[in-house]
């Protein structure tokens, strides 16, 4: 052995003084042969065990001088490196390097000949590589610690480092509105600085967290080897042959067998109840989801807690105040509640007691806690959205009456000159006079300006209905009386109108190329006025089969129709006035007609029934709408100017609006009336309707209607208009606006005709 090691030691010097490298190359085949040769006749001595000892100590030696040197050898190896580094790159050969040398061994002797290796540090006493790039060096420290101070901690060169501005919510919202990979930055707390997971990171969160293996690369089920069992042992352990009492049944065991069969015949023991083996089925699950399978698992999403157990109140003290204790009367009561205990006001009687030591164990807590268990366990839970709505806000913001004037609010004239009740007004086109009917059997043109009555037509009837022509180019009035309708000339305004009126109702129109109807002859018939009767201003009459109630014109004053109420399918006539023509439109009865009234845009004809509105359209003759109001009786109708909603009055005092856009119920149904609604009307040119009662009143609402389809009307009440006296449980007959003017007409059971301005 001493022997290996001084030919290595002398190798090494070869080597280091040697520049020749193919020398180096046949030295060291050499002394390996040399080496082989030693070796071989070392392991056929029989005392090549002291060999070795001696050999031990020599190489001790070797290696005492091996270190003394180390430092010299260290230069000159550094100094040899560097020149064969030079001489490589002149000459593009590797050389040999004097560490690149293979150790050799001398025998089966363990020592070799190695250099020297520095000591193995721990590598939890020092941060790993993974940290080296971090510029904060305050270590692995709780960093809270910094949240006092303006740094964070302190850079390589020892100075600190500021917090970045984290900025408050908003812009933290902000921030998370307009980065669209918020959703996997998180916040560095050494570092102060906002992070971004990658891939890699979020799969192994969602695997984490989804109870699957984390690495997303490995695999559970690769192919490995089993070192313990892979090999089946086919011979037994021993070789000793099985006794024959192996073989035999036992005799002991035959008779402790029949004592527990007699045992179990007897009762006096009972064999064990067999296994469920569903139990130690479900004793095991799997703690990690599989990969390739989808999460079937059903978990509870937006789990609701459970309500908390009622506080104690001040009955459940042990010094209750005298008002919760109970009475004898109310004990009694307590203890007939037995059957049905969940009708008693407490669950238990409340008692005093001098002082807190003196209460004794409460009986029913056992109890208790067993229902609140199973009321946690088997009540199922639901949440109740309980809105805290302010009283206001369930009022709709209407703008104030002060912002929407002009409207009517005081009494400005009243119209004294009836002696019955006046049912009926209605005013001309220019708004410089109106005319009323009355039960006194008369008509009456009256000034707006002035309250003088210009004129007055006697007729023999009561009148029900009168209606100014809305053509200015024609001065007539029609007028229901009894089973009569009048086309009368006022003989006010414009004379030339007034002459031209009387010349175009003058001669009747030849019917030569018409045959009236059967149906129609036999309903209706238009006559002339004798010689009186047109001196007196009558100039056309319509005499009906049954009483007429109420007559329309159309906006262009050409067609008029009349109501019959008791002429069933033959209820509804329209007649043209230049042609002195008469049709039924209808020939089936749909109920009871109260009114009609023409749209004033379009050919459409409404016609209000007891309970409903229906709207015909008179060029295709079919019936486009039916308005359900929702009333038993229906008393009058009006059609706003623009024709797309329509106000009808009941008598069971409800006033509804109706949005032929929006829909055929009510939108918006009012009642503010004590009593039943005798008439409703329109502004021509106001946001303004208006409804009068049997209680004496007419109330002045505002009512917008905008352009804009998706916006809806907007009704507000405005003021409440008295004055007439109430006369055989009657009060206002009947409602009416000025044309031009926010004025309006009332017409009462007190025989008077009221002007609110």
């Amino acid at each position: 052995m001493a022997t290996a090691s001084k030919s290595a030691k002398r190798r090494f010097e070869i080597v280091e003084n040697n520049e020749n490298s193919a020398e180096v190359d046949d030295i060291i085949e050499a002394q390996v042969s040399d080496n082989a040769d030693d070796s071989t006749d070392e392991e056929s001595s029989e005392y090549s065990g002291l060999e070795d000892e001696e050999d031990d100590s020599d190489d001790e030696d070797d290696n005492s001088d091996w270190e003394e040197g180390s430092d010299e050898d260290e230069e000159d190896e550094t100094h040899n490196m560097s020149t064969n580094e030079d001489s490589e790159d002149d000459t593009g050969e590797n050389k040999v390097r004097p560490t690149a040398v293979p150790m050799i061994q001398d025998g089966p002797s363990t020592s070799t000949a190695q250099l020297p290796t520095s000591p193995v540090e721990d590598e939890y006493a020092y941060d790993s590589s993974d940290e080296e790039d971090l510029r904060n060096t305050v270590g692995n420290i709780p960093m809270n610690w910094y949240d006092e101070y303006p740094h964070i901690g302190y850079d390589l060169e020892g100075k600190p480092i500021l917090k970045p501005k984290r900025g408050d919510e908003i812009d933290n919202f902000l921030r998370k509105m307009e980065n669209p990979e918020s959703w996997r930055t998180v916040y560095d707390p050494q570092t102060g600085q906002d992070v971004i997971l990658s891939n890699e990171d979020v799969d192994l969160i969602k695997n984490v967290m989804g109870s699957r293996i984390p690495d997303g690369s490995y695999n559970p089920y690769e192919p490995w080897v089993d070192w313990f069992t892979n090999e089946v042992m086919e011979t037994p352990v021993t070789g000793r042959p099985e006794h024959k009492r192996s073989f035999v049944p036992s005799r002991v065991e035959a008779i402790k067998v029949g004592r527990m069969v007699h045992a179990i015949k007897m009762g006096w023991m009972k064999p064990r109840e067999a296994k469920d083996d569903s139990v130690e089925r479900h004793k095991y699950y799997l703690l990690w989801n599989a990969d390739d399978k989808s999460e079937d698992v059903r978990r509870i999403e937006n789990p609701i807690p459970a309500p908390k157990p009622r506080l104690p109140g001040h009955a459940e003290s042990y010094n209750p105040p005298p008002e919760y204790t109970f009475s004898d009367k109310e004990i009694n009561q307590w203890n007939r509640l037995a059957d049905t205990p969940y009708q008693r006001k407490f669950p238990f009687i409340p008692k005093r007691f001098s002082s807190l030591r003196a209460v004794p164990a409460y009986d029913r807590f056992a109890r208790e806690r067993f229902v609140r268990c199973l009321d946690l366990y088997l009540c199922p839970r639901a949440k109740k959205m309980r809105l805290t709505i302010q009283p206001e806000d369930l009022v709709p913001q209407l703008p104030k009456p002060r912002d929407l004037q002009p409207f009517p609010t005081v009494c400005s004239m009243i119209f004294k000159g009836h002696k019955g009740l006046v049912r009926t007004i209605s005013h001309d086109p220019s708004g410089q006079f109106f005319i009323s009917g009355s039960d006194d059997q008369t008509l009456k043109v009256w000034e707006i300006a002035t309250g003088r009555c210009f004129k007055t037509f006697e007729v023999k009837g009561t009148v029900r209905c009168v209606s100014w022509c809305p053509n200015s180019a024609i001065a007539l009035i029609a007028a229901a009386v009894d089973n009569n309708v009048y086309l009368i000339n006022p003989g006010v305004g414009d004379r030339l109108v007034q002459a031209k009126t009387d010349e175009i109702l003058k001669e009747m129109p030849t019917q030569t190329d018409y045959l009236i109807p059967q149906r129609v002859r036999a309903v209706l018939t238009w006559n002339e006025p004798d010689k009186v009767q047109w001196a007196s201003g009558f100039r056309v009459i319509l005499t009906h089969l049954k009483a007429v109630k109420h007559v329309a014109w159309h906006s262009k004053g050409d067609y008029f129709s009349s109501v019959m109420p008791e002429g069933d399918n033959r209820s509804v006539l329209i007649h043209q006035l230049s042609r002195r023509r008469s049709q039924l439109p209808f020939s089936k009865s749909k109920g009871l007609v109260q009114c009609t009234l023409f749209h004033p845009l379009r050919p459409y004809l409404f016609v209000a029934t007891q309970r409903h509105v229906r709207v015909y359209n008179l060029l295709k003759q079919e019936l486009t709408k039916k308005l359900m109001t929702g009333a038993k009786w229906i008393s009058s109708i009006a059609v706003h100017p623009g024709g797309d909603n329509v106000l009808v009055g009941t008598h069971d005092r409800r006033l509804c609006w109706f949005d032929l856009d929006l829909s055929t119920k009510p939108y918006q149904a009012l009642r503010h009336h004590g009593q039943g609604i005798r008439a409703v009307a329109f502004h021509k040119r106001y946001p303004l309707f208006a409804s009068g009662s049997d209680d004496c009143s007419a109330i002045v609402s505002h009512g917008m209607v905008y352009n804009d389809l998706l916006k809806n009307p907007t009704i507000v009440p405005l003021k409440k208009l008295r004055g007439h006296d109430k006369f055989d449980d009657f009060g206002v007959f009947d409602v009416l606006f000025h044309p031009t003017q926010p004025w309006l007409f009332t017409s009462g059971a007190d025989a008077t005709i009221r002007l609110y301005t």
